[in-house]
């Protein structure tokens, strides 16, 4: 039976045995092993159902253990990590030799981040390794963003859920990588690009791959419900005509003309993109558990967090 528990010595001693062992992040929840155990790397893809070519995302307590996982780190990365480490971004680097390849998905690069959150930072501090730690889903289901979702997942399949409540970011690291001295955004996230760019100026999006992703997240389809979704400009019009079916509604702020839905979900009444990013997975979940016959989700503002979202709802529905 699977464990919600503060306890982080527990944690630490699981982790120590090549267990596996979900974590909090102010993103989402992860799927925690040791990096450099190929057991317990395995049953992180194992207990995912995740596809071995997809790489994973190492996780390191401070800066100074970037050389244990890394051989080099180029100025504008050490831009990026003053600006933004603690917190959610991911930087891909030329990965150190004893980095098992299938952290990396084969490369000879490794994505690194510093987490933001007390717990997790407090965990990786007591261990003698880094933790791979991809979202605590099956394979292209919704991201969870407190202890319950994980454990909804995967009852009786992990041992420990480390509680850390709910993550405050609500949406993964934004992911960035470097080829030939450009720089490149493989998976929109937590920061958004605007704010990458005040700190290094403009950046190449190359976010999709099917085959051999440079960085999680970037399939066609992922984070998606179970329930049957859309995301639509117009939610209103798409609701007169399906008057028969049973509609939930995701929409960032307002309200609709149309009264024909079961149950309608706004992210921030503000128009606060950071809140509605916050809220976008948990929400979700809500939806998918109402037993609706369609979500229609309404397409966000196409700037700063919300091409993050937006992003999230195009993959949602593929």
């Amino acid at each position: 039976m699977t464990q919600i528990s503060s306890d982080i010595s527990k944690a630490i001693e699981l982790l120590n045995k090549e267990e596996v062992v979900a974590i909090p992040t102010e993103t989402v929840y992860g799927l925690a092993g040791n990096i450099y155990s190929e057991k317990a790397i395995r049953k992180i893809f194992e207990v995912k159902q995740r596809p071995l070519f997809n790489p994973l995302i190492v996780h390191i307590p401070s800066i100074d253990q970037l050389e244990k996982v890394a051989r080099e780190f180029p100025i504008k990365a050490q831009r990026l990590a003053e600006a933004f480490w603690p917190g959610s971004l991911t930087l891909i680097l030329p990965k150190r030799l004893n980095i098992p390849e299938i952290v990396t998905g084969g490369k000879d690069t490794v994505g690194v981040r510093i987490p933001n959150h007390p717990v997790t930072l407090s965990l990786l501090k007591q261990l003698s390794f880094p933790l791979a730690a991809p979202s605590a889903n099956p394979f292209n289901r919704i991201s969870p963003t407190s202890s319950d979702h994980v454990k909804a997942y995967f009852e009786n399949t992990l041992p420990m859920v480390l509680e850390g409540g709910e993550c405050k970011n609500g949406i993964e690291s934004t992911i960035i990588g470097f080829e030939n001295n450009e720089v490149i955004l493989y998976r929109l996230g937590a920061i958004s690009i605007e704010d990458i760019e005040k700190i290094i100026g403009k950046i190449q999006i190359r976010n999709t791959s099917e085959t051999t992703p440079n960085a999680p997240g970037m399939l066609a389809k992922h984070y998606a419900p179970r329930t049957k979704m859309y995301l639509l400009d117009d939610v209103d019009e798409f609701i007169e005509n399906n008057e028969s079916k049973r509609i939930g509604v995701l929409r960032f702020q307002g309200k609709l003309k149309t009264t024909r839905f079961e149950h309608i979900e706004i992210l921030s009444k503000s128009g606060d993109l950071k809140e509605a990013a916050s809220k976008l997975y948990s929400t979700l979940h809500k939806l998918d558990s109402l037993n609706l016959d369609i979500i229609v989700a309404e397409r966000f503002p196409d700037v700063g967090l919300g091409k993050s979202i937006n992003d999230r709802l195009e993959r949602a529905i593929k």
